[in-house]
């Protein structure tokens, strides 16, 4: 009897590496590539609520982690919100969260390369992954390896760039207890600050097309002199993230006879905020079920109800969030002055940072409140100090 050819799993991210543990714990050959392996990714790196409960193990590089209790958002025009979140962002180093990820593989024994996968050819059963030196056949094949990578081409049409978002950053030697989002006039974007472990991660991110990288770094460069940073001894980064229109998911394939794409290679990041860490391992541990249960055609099915759905709503509403008006307002102002008026408001942010209060549900929530928010408007009209709570 032949011996069964592995499943290859290109790109060794969250994604990567959790759906390549997922299935060598079940019995399976798996061959896990990538080129750096673990690495500190530019990004906040804040996994939610939500993530932490449902992959309780992520805790075990809780000292490579800092958890948030606090929160601040800054409208476009300087008006402020604070609030303490009801479940904490973890922010982790993302060099220590891909090393337990990789780690948790090699365990479960997961034939991990440092290796750079070249070339993809042939098909369902008999797939021929090439890389400078040698060339590897496997039975199945997972892309996980990012949004960018030119093998992605092979298998769905090339990101147009306006589904992509880019951003530039700096780590900040130094130490803070608050999450920092600062939006900004005239771009689909922000600026974030994220304390992590021995430093701050501080961003600009932005529609790509908005305006340039340079233009980004330099308002970013601006904004943080006139906060008090200072950038003796930081880092600079840029990277390009999927920010997909709704268009762009409803038309996009992500498996199809012997293949599909996971994490960031499927745009699974959410087009309003960036984020993308669970969506990363969601999908790492559905295509896992899937290719585990021999039902592939399962994977498309089972992402569209759970993660797809999500993103195609927050890419309809994108737009109007970032330029929208309301009542003769700006969306981002109006948001930020309702947050720092309404418990019940701030309530619904620190739910969202949490990851428990999803898009889907957000509007009958909304409704449910809306009432009591038009009262505390009126009374504040009317010069009334008493700020009723919102049931």
């Amino acid at each position: 009897m032949t011996e069964q050819l592995p499943i290859a799993i290109v790109g060794g991210g969250p994604a990567g590496a959790l759906a390549a543990e997922l299935l060598a714990s079940r019995g399976k050959n798996v061959l896990l590539f990538d080129e750096k392996l673990a690495w500190e990714k530019p990004c906040g790196g804040g996994l939610t609520h939500k993530a932490l409960t449902q992959y309780p193990f992520l805790a075990g590089i809780r000292s490579d982690s800092k958890f948030i209790h606090h929160c601040e958002l800054v409208s476009p025009a300087g008006r402020r919100a604070s609030f303490d979140l009801r479940q904490p962002l973890a922010i982790y180093s993302r060099f220590a969260l891909n090393n337990l990820l990789l780690e948790r593989a090699l365990r479960a024994g997961v034939d991990v390369r440092k290796e750079r996968v070249t070339k993809i050819e042939g098909g369902q059963g008999n797939w021929r992954l090439t890389n400078s030196t040698a060339e590897y056949r496997a039975q199945y094949l997972v892309l996980a390896a990012g949004a960018r990578n030119s093998l992605r081409g092979q298998f769905a049409a090339p990101i147009a760039p306006d589904d992509l978002m880019v951003t530039a950053g700096y780590f900040i030697p130094g130490e803070r207890s608050v999450v920092q989002i600062q939006f900004l006039k005239g771009l689909s974007g922000y600026i974030w600050v994220f304390p992590r472990p021995a430093h701050v991660s501080a961003g600009i991110a932005a529609k790509m097309g908005e305006t340039s990288t340079s233009n980004l770094r330099r308002q970013l460069e601006e904004w943080l002199r006139q906060n008090g940073f200072s950038l003796d001894g930081a880092t600079f980064y840029s990277h390009i993230l999927p920010a997909f229109r709704a268009q762009t998911l409803d038309q996009m394939r992500v498996s199809s006879d012997g293949w599909m794409m996971i994490g960031d290679s499927a745009g699974l990041v959410d087009p309003i905020t960036g984020e993308g860490l669970y969506y990363a391992l969601r999908s790492a541990e559905l295509c896992a079920e899937a290719l585990l249960a021999d039902d592939p055609g399962c994977f498309d099915a089972t992402l569209e109800e759970e993660i797809v759905s999500e993103l195609k709503l927050a890419a309809r509403v994108s737009q109007r969030f970032y330029q929208g008006h309301i009542f003769g307002e700006s969306v981002l102002e109006k948001m930020i002055s309702l947050t720092e008026q309404s418990v019940d408001i701030r309530d619904l942010m620190s739910d969202l940072f949490a990851g428990i209060q999803g898009y889907r549900g957000l509007r009958t929530r909304l409704i449910r409140i809306a009432p009591a928010l038009m009262l505390q408007g009126i009374s504040g009209t009317l010069g009334f100090s008493s700020s009723p709570r919102i049931q």
